[in-house]
């Protein structure tokens, strides 16, 4: 007998063996609990490996799941008393992204005439629905249950789709505004939600047993009623307690906790009522659900919430349980039959959505090619079809082999849903015209509109300079929007005031109206100096009041919305009394780099060290100002916009032409181009193209200087550029999209600004209080919106 070990703490002696044992439990589930934690960590790996093919979560976690969960040492960790807790919070979570998918639908579109999305939807489930119910009850997918109550659930089940998987898809990948984004996102959504609909009435009314007796039917009859009184329940009282929560919770206050803690009582008391006489939990979270009301701030927080804990947490145990359930090697994989019955699942979804989404697009007037993708895209299947499989594997309704096929088919009805919505893009790109936004593309008859920023009243000498030698001729003139950038504080929220009009506002802040008005006056003040046409100039003011988080969407919105070609932005760092720079903002930095990405139109960034203390520009003045050419899509710009500078006749302006001298003995001998020859020669062609129409127009007349610079190499390009300082009060230049990066090799290795650009970058990194402004312009950046393409572009 070995010697007790005594606690001091504890009250009863634990022995060796005690101890031992506890020790080993512990340990046991320690290993569990790395199981679970690999699970979320390798899923979320190989999404991330995946993210170039922009697969879903969904994808990554089915692999993970069923790999890692069959493993011999993992299994042989989870004995069948953890599986039942594993199980437990499955059931559990499902019963949330039940009632999440129910909340997020409107059961009342049922009742509406059908809108186009919603015929598409029903000819794709009724066509499915057909094709399997007259092909699975011969290909013995079930046992030992009822034929009809099966071939009916399974047709049921094969004839919705993932709606939650087929949005987050589509709004990833920017499609979701489109024609064919909204009839895929309404089809998918309409159909996932009749098909639950049916599953659960189904559910009362078909059970999987044969020869019910009377004991059995009075049950039904007890479901049916329970079910019946929670949905009217649902539907008719629990709007009046909800929106009694909503206004004591108005939006820009925080929840009060005691009413959030009610409100979540309250749906698990309306979604366990059917339960409790014997109804799925499940389909029952779900019809709770889908009869609550939907709108207002409980039910959206309600969404949100759930939403974001089962990607998080639920989701890779989902799919760690499901590869728990399904023995791998139990998988019957040498039976022909086997993969038959596979193949034949692929079939009937496939040519049920396709067939049926086609037949009835036709009908409607939609395109062939079309219709083909978006009957492909409802293919797609969720999460809860598989949890469906594997249930009906815990009552024992279809077996191993079974259910790992119809797994497999669900994988692969989503692993090619990206592949078909890139496809669409494709399509969308050779179909639709691209809207071009830029000075190069600009009708000469029509006047230039830009949208001109300001950070505040810092700005106002240099804006008004720019926007002086932008105008050109004075027909047919330009027209500015000067745009105040502010950023939305909650001080600013305190004290705005609703305006006139729709969804207007009035700012009651003193610091920032009058801001507004010293900025309205300058303005006002220089085109009353032009005189009565204002010298070919219109203006209007705009307000972009936003956090620095959405103030670049929201200046992508305001340059669509007044069809600018052109945005001009003022660099985040300040000028200091010394004519150096200071440190700048973050946030309006943050705002240029965004813009840069995704402007609808060409943008320009200046760089302020004295262009607005040079006094202002007019015809008696004479102001320096240098256009540098090296070649490039951005440099063109940068020279169709000196052609506008060209007009005006107190600016006398050089254009400095950088060319490669192939012959020196300092020229690289190894240049790492990207492009292809092909590439190159056709931007060189542009780009001497573009440079002799400039010199035709300006240069020749004597209009304009010209300078050419043969330079061998990137070090040479560098010490130009700093000789021009003090030179010039304003040197314009394209920001990149260079196919020859001979000259410009290097110069971005220490890059303090890349939004900048290499070139901009060193003309305006110099600490010297050279007084010389950078004037930085990037063409209308096409790869930004879909290639060219807008989100909300229509190809149906």
């Amino acid at each position: 007998m070995p010697p007790a070990i005594t606690n001091d703490i504890a009250t009863p002696n634990i022995t060796n063996y005690e101890c031992l044992k506890y020790v080993v439990v512990n340990f046991s589930i320690s290993e569990k609990f790395v199981a679970l934690v690999a699970a979320y960590a390798l899923s979320r790996t190989v999404h991330h490996l995946l993210r170039p093919l922009s697969q879903p979560y969904i994808t990554s976690d089915i692999i993970i799941g069923l790999l890692l969960a069959s493993l011999p040492h993992v299994r042989g960790s989870f004995p069948n008393q953890f599986n039942i807790a594993v199980e437990n919070a499955v059931d559990f979570g499902m019963i949330c992204y039940a009632f999440v998918l129910g909340l997020e639908m409107d059961p009342y579109e049922i009742f509406k005439s059908p809108t186009r999305h919603a015929i598409v939807a029903y000819a794709g489930m009724l066509s499915t629905f057909i094709t399997a119910c007259a092909v699975t009850p011969w290909l013995h997918y079930s046992k030992h249950t009822s034929v009809v109550s099966f071939t009916l659930s399974l047709s049921i089940s094969l004839s919705g789709n993932g709606s939650h998987i087929l949005t987050r898809l589509m709004t990833k990948l920017k499609v979701g505004k489109s024609d064919i984004g909204k009839l895929s996102i309404g089809a998918g959504v309409h159909s996932d939600m009749i098909t639950m609909f049916l599953l659960a009435v189904g559910f009362v009314f078909f059970p999987m047993e044969d020869g019910l007796n009377v004991k059995d039917r009075i049950k039904t009859i007890k479901i049916g009623v329970a079910l019946v009184s929670q949905t009217i329940v649902a539907s008719k009282i629990s709007p009046v307690f909800i929106n009694w929560i909503n206004n004591e919770n108005p939006e820009g206050k925080p929840l009060k906790g005691s009413h959030l803690v009610l409100s979540m009582a309250f749906m698990a008391f309306i979604c366990s009522w059917a339960p409790w006489f014997g109804y799925n939990s499940v389909l029952s979270a779900f019809m709770g659900g889908l009869f609550l009301p939907s709108e207002g701030r409980i039910s959206k927080w309600t969404i949100s919430k759930f939403n974001n804990s089962l990607s998080i947490l639920f989701y890779p145990v989902f799919f760690f349980w499901v590869g728990l359930k399904l023995d791998i090697s139990s998988f019957e994989a040498g039976s022909m039959g086997t993969w038959g019955r596979l193949f034949c699942l692929l079939v009937i979804i496939t040519i049920g959505k396709v067939g049926g989404t086609l037949i009835c697009g036709l009908t409607l007037g939609y395109n062939r090619p079309e219709l083909v993708a978006v009957g492909l895209l409802l293919t797609a299947k969720g999460h809860f079809h598989v949890y469906l499989a594997v249930d009906a594997l815990r009552q024992g309704t279809i077996d191993i082999t079974t259910c790992t096929s119809i797994v497999i088919v669900i994988f692969l009805s989503v692993v090619h849903t990206p592949i078909v919505v890139k496809h669409i893009i494709e399509r969308a790109r050779k179909r639709v015209p691209i809207q071009r936004m830029a000075l190069q593309w600009l009708d000469p008859s029509s006047e230039l509109r830009i949208l001109l920023c300001l950070q505040g009243p810092h700005n106002l000498d240099s804006a008004i300079n720019l926007m002086e030698i932008s105008r050109g001729r004075p027909e047919p003139g330009i027209f500015v929007h000067v745009t105040d950038m502010i950023e939305f504080t909650e001080q600013i929220a305190a004290v705005m005031a609703p305006g006139e009009g729709v969804d207007n506002i009035t700012i009651t802040n003193r610091s920032i109206t009058e801001m507004r008005d010293q900025i309205t006056c300058a303005f006002q003040t220089y085109i009353d100096g032009k005189g009565g046409s204002g010298g070919g100039i219109k203006l209007s003011r705009v307000l972009a009041l936003s956090t620095f988080n959405t103030m670049p969407q929201d200046l992508c919105v305001l340059a669509e919305d007044l069809m600018v070609s052109l945005i001009l932005l003022p660099f985040h760092k300040r000028l200091n009394v010394d004519g150096t720079l200071d440190e700048g903002h973050p946030g309006f930095r943050y705002v240029n780099r965004k813009l840069l990405r995704n402007a609808p139109c060409s943008i320009g960034i200046l760089v302020d060290r004295g262009f607005g203390f040079a006094g202002k520009i007019s015809r008696s003045s004479e102001s320096k100002v240098a256009v540098i050419f090296i070649g490039g899509k951005d440099d063109r710009e940068a020279l169709a916009f000196a052609g506008r500078v060209a007009w005006h006749p107190g600016v006398k302006l050089t254009v400095i032409r950088f060319l490669v001298d192939k012959h020196s003995e300092h020229a690289p001998r190894r240049v790492n181009n990207r492009a292809s020859v092909a590439e190159q020669e056709e931007e060189m062609k542009l780009d001497d193209e573009c440079f002799a129409h400039f010199y035709q127009s300006h240069v020749a007349g004597g209009e304009v200087a010209y300078m050419e610079k043969h330079l061998a190499n990137s070090s040479e390009t560098y010490t130009n550029l700093i000789s021009f300082e003090g030179q010039y009060s304003l040197i314009i230049v394209g920001r990149g999209g260079r196919v020859n990066t001979v000259l410009t090799q290097g110069l971005n290795d220490w890059q303090q600004c890349p939004e900048l650009g290499p070139v901009g970058d060193v003309l305006s990194g110099s600490s010297s209080a050279s007084g010389t402004s950078i004037l930085i312009i990037q063409l209308q950046n096409i790869k930004g919106q879909l290639d060219g393409l807008s989100e909300e572009f229509s190809i149906m």
